[in-house]
């Protein structure tokens, strides 16, 4: 079965839909992405979702009208249309097709919009993923707060870890963690308190980060959001990534060591409890 797509305001079956090779997206990566989980064909966090869309748009100045109503109808009914009922919705948006041109002109370009759904959440609903990881040089450019879609040094990355016999790397940079290449990454500190980095132009102000703080603060977790070393993660009680797909998920191992007793920890396993809940809630 072939899945229904959205492009430009048309519906297509996936095999027919196009974009312009000169779209700049394909050319320079100059387009910003967006992926939101649905459960029960409710959607996670979606106002999140679109708010940090508008911001990326800002930091590119595409220029393009993000109607917050507008789009959860479309989300609605491509899941719909695909009989979902758990799943993700990616959607992208360039500044448009043109000749190729390092140098831009918004008058002279029409955004490009297109929307897909996914259904690979499902497996981390019925099994959490319990990763091992790597830790790898910080190789990526230095907005990484915008969601663009030059992902090229994360895809080597991941792939480079998988080769290795792990699940995915997480960042270094002058002596600090970063982020992994798809998520961002925590600790909880010996003393319980749970910890990542705060948010700056090095990381991605993720959605379920943000949720997961706020969580955390509610029910009694101490949390720091600041920089922390490598050293610090090989001595943590526990290590945790989230991110849209995975929700909260344990890291056993960073370079070959446990992290902890080298199992999912107390403070992770709540945290994913209580995200859990959050989403049937909301």
């Amino acid at each position: 079965m072939t899945r229904t797509v959205y492009v430009n305001g048309d519906w297509f079956d996936e095999t027919n839909a196009r974009i312009s090779i000169f779209d700049r997206s394909v050319m320079f990566a100059d387009s910003v992405y967006e992926v939101t989980s649905f459960l029960d064909g409710k959607f996670l966090d979606f106002d999140g979702h679109i708010k940090r869309l508008k911001n990326s748009l800002k930091a590119l100045e595409i220029e393009f009208n993000v109607d917050r109503d507008e789009f959860l109808d479309i989300h609605r009914e491509l899941i719909k249309r695909n009989g979902l009922e758990n799943g993700t919705v990616y959607l992208q948006v360039s500044r448009g097709a043109g000749d190729r041109n390092f140098v831009y002109d918004n008058s002279e370009l029409k955004p490009c919009l297109f929307m897909f759904t996914q259904t690979g959440i499902v497996k981390n609903l019925d099994k959490m993923p319990q990763l091992k990881m790597i830790s790898v040089k910080e190789g990526r450019w230095c907005r990484r707060d915008i969601k663009t879609t030059q992902l090229l040094y994360s895809s080597l990355t991941k792939t480079h870890a998988h080769a290795e016999g792990v699940d995915d790397a997480v960042y270094v940079e002058d002596g600090y963690l970063t982020e992994a290449t798809s998520s961002n990454f925590f600790i909880v500190d010996r003393q319980g308190t749970l910890v990542t980095r705060q948010l700056d132009h090095s990381i991605l102000p993720g959605i379920t980060r943000g949720t997961i703080l706020e969580l955390a603060r509610k029910n009694g977790i101490n949390v720091e959001e600041r920089l922390f070393t490598l050293e610090e993660t090989y001595a943590a009680s526990e290590a945790l990534i989230t991110s849209t797909t995975n929700f909260a998920a344990p890291v056993l191992s960073v370079d070959g060591r446990k992290i902890g007793d080298g199992k999912p920890g107390k403070v992770t396993m709540r945290l994913r409890e209580l995200y859990i809940e959050h989403v049937k809630r909301s």
